[in-house]
């Protein structure tokens, strides 16, 4: 049996909430905005900003897992972002492939599986080669699963798996008549994810930007006016603090009981 370290504390001393366990997010994605505006407000190069927003990301990982979540899933590199500058997308390029390798000593002492979500196309070939020697290596723990999503796109992961079903159909291993969304989970990049309970997005915009689109069908949305590097394990306790408090009903409801004398 693996036996792991818990993180460090938190340097303000604050420790986690106390939350049941039933009632926690089994899946949280994190959409990591406002690394190059947080730089851009300290005069310094947009990459200081994606530099800060590592930082960010292992706090709340360790965070997560001092609450007990079991999965966390980060927006690292969208099929949008290779829009940026070249410049910018070179160093995103280097800066994820040197992540794997420099966390990977602590992915080992926590308890961390990281596994990786996107496409092959156009990734670096040595970004991919760190990614899944984070996976390999990191296979056996057990804590937490770490999702990064690389070079991701949630309407890609799903014409993705659409291209797939079609062509297996083709090939007589699968029934077009019997396709149902639990067929389509299954093609997905990762497969056995839960689906997203929790939402976060940092830097106060309010929309999906394409990330688990179908993971997220029912996820509750978490909005924050926090850019990426100034987000800590607390402010993800208070996000699932806000969380737990909110009715989740699946599409279903529930009326009000009517008192008969009306009153």
């Amino acid at each position: 049996m693996n036996s792991f370290s818990p993180p460090p504390p938190h340097s303000s001393g604050e420790t986690a909430p106390d939350i049941n366990p039933a009632l926690l997010p089994q899946h949280v994605a994190l959409v990591m905005d406002g690394n190059g505006r947080w730089a851009n407000q300290r005069g310094l190069p947009r990459t200081e900003g994606h530099r800060a927003g590592e930082r960010a990301l292992m706090d709340v990982v360790a965070g997560a897992i001092e609450l007990g979540i079991p999965n966390v899933s980060a927006y690292a590199f969208s099929t949008e972002n290779w829009k940026r500058s070249p410049s910018e997308v070179a160093f995103l390029m280097n800066f994820t492939g040197d992540v794997m390798s420099r966390q990977l000593p602590t992915f080992q002492e926590w308890g961390i599986r990281v596994r990786w979500a996107g496409r092959r196309p156009r990734l670096w070939s040595s970004v991919i080669k760190r990614l899944e020697t984070a996976e390999r290596e990191t296979e056996g723990n057990d804590v937490i699963t770490l999702t990064m999503c690389v070079n991701y796109g949630g309407r890609a992961e799903i014409a993705d798996a659409a291209a797939a079903m079609a062509r297996d159909a083709r090939e007589g291993l699968l029934k077009p008549g019997s396709i149902t969304e639990d067929t389509v989970q299954r093609y997905l990049d990762e497969p056995q994810l839960p689906d997203v309970d929790m939402f976060l997005r940092s830097s106060g915009e309010q929309r999906l930007s394409n990330f688990m689109l179908w993971q997220s069908a029912y996820a509750e949305l978490v909005f924050l006016d926090v850019l990426w590097p100034d987000m800590d394990r607390r402010v993800l306790w208070r996000a699932v603090q806000d969380y737990v408090e909110r009715d989740r009903r699946y599409g279903g409801a529930v009326d009000q009981a009517v008192n008969p004398e009306g009153s």
